[in-house]
Parts: C-alpha cells; structure tokens; sequence
C-alpha cells in the first residue's frame, strides 16, 4: 500500500485486524523507500498520521491544525462529525483505543528509522555563499548540486515568513530554472553572473550553493533535506 488514507482510522470497516493489516501493508512500502534511501512523500506522511493519532489517543477528538492544508474546512468538519458518532459507541471507540495503541509505537518505529536517514543525509549537506551576500538574502538562487557535480541544478528561492499560534515560521518556494553543466572553466561564480544577466529583476541576488558529499535520491530525498536546512541556515 503506497498511501495510507487521512481518514483512514475511521473510514470503512473498524476492525482491530483490518487496520493492523492495512497499517502493516503501508508501513512495508515505507520500509522498501527507506531501504532505497528515498525519505519523501513518506516522511511527511508519517509524522501527519503520527502527530493526528495522538492528538486523537489524548483528546478524543480530530484537531484542525494535524490535517494538510490540502484539506478543506468542509472536508474536515464531514470527518469531525463521522467521528464524533463513532465515539458515542462505546464498542467502536474501544476497538479505535485498540488500534491506535498498536498504530503509534509502529508509526514511531518508522519515523526514528526517517529521522536516523534524514539526519545521516543533512549531516552530508554543505552550504556556501556564491560571491558577495546582500544584506537581503530572503531570494535569490539555489544551486543544488550532488557528487560528482558535473551537473548544477538552479533554482530561484524565495523564503517567506508567517505567524502561528505559537511561533513565527518559516517556508520555502523554489522555483527551478536549469540544470546546468559544470565545466572546469564555468565556475559557480560565473553562473551566478550569466543569471545576473539573464534576469534583470535581480541585479544583485543572494547565492547559495547547496553540495552534497554523498549522492542521494534527488527529489525523493537530497532536495527536501536540503531545503530544510538550508531554511535553517538563512534563518540564523
């Protein structure tokens, strides 16, 4: 099973061993992904279903702020109110108390071996200034590149910064533009000088080269890392 539904504690039948067995299923797909080193979608989902488990286990009740922004207000109330009636039936809310103490502990088990990937990939990033860093780096370029950088992938970045209940968070919009091919005499400075001419709106952009030491899964795995850290790094 590659995805395990938002709704899927409560959606269909509420069966001890059916869910054990439609968790077990998913979570073997999430090993087979962490075994070829890919940590995305999966690492998200996990934490998703880990943190909405507990916010279940501890308050018997669905909590907005668990669910993806994907979803819409509408959509969650329809789940806040099927299982709002299943917990009514004594018989039924027994039977999710089952499932969820079997589900966390295999959910967590999953998250630490992510976590252990995760760290292992982060701790393989580099990140350095392309020439000169303006005072305002909030955008610019991302050059994102893997062992044995023969090739550049450039991205334009944007970090944009909102207010939680709690905290003050921050998000980062990448939008590609090229893979480029590094060739001894095209340096990463004169990239960064190509872009300046290419596009005007940015006459002295921020620049950052993002270099792994080890290859990873591009998408599935170096990028996500990488762009969290390197949130991270700027937010210093």
């Amino acid at each position: 099973m590659e995805k395990l539904s938002k709704d899927w504690l409560t959606q269909g039948l509420i069966d001890f061993e059916y869910k054990k067995y439609m968790l077990l299923a998913y979570l073997q797909a999430v090993k087979s992904s962490f075994d070829r080193v890919e940590l995305y979608p999966f690492m998200a989902d996990l934490v998703f279903h880990y943190r909405n488990l507990m916010a279940v286990k501890e308050n018997k009740t669905l909590i907005r702020e668990s669910f993806p922004k994907e979803i819409s207000l509408e959509e969650f109330k329809k789940l806040e109110l099927s299982y709002r009636e299943m917990i009514e039936d004594d018989a039924v809310m027994q039977e999710l108390e089952s499932i969820i103490d079997f589900a966390l502990p295999q959910i967590r088990s999953s998250l630490q071996e992510g976590s252990v990937i995760y760290e292992y990939v982060e701790s393989q990033c580099e990140i350095s200034p392309i020439g000169v860093t303006p005072l305002y780096a909030r955008e610019g370029y991302l050059f994102v590149t893997l062992p044995p950088e023969k090739e550049t992938a450039i991205y334009r970045y944007q970090v944009s910064i909102f207010e939680d209940s709690q905290e003050q968070l921050r998000g980062l919009n990448t939008e590609f533009i090229e893979r480029v091919e590094k060739k001894p005499l095209h340096t990463y400075e004169r990239m960064k000088l190509d872009l300046i001419r290419q596009y005007s709106d940015m006459p002295n952009p921020a620049t950052y080269l993002i270099l792994s030491k080890s290859r990873f899964p591009f998408y599935e795995t170096f990028m996500p890392v990488a762009k969290r850290l390197f949130v991270k790094h700027i937010s210093k």
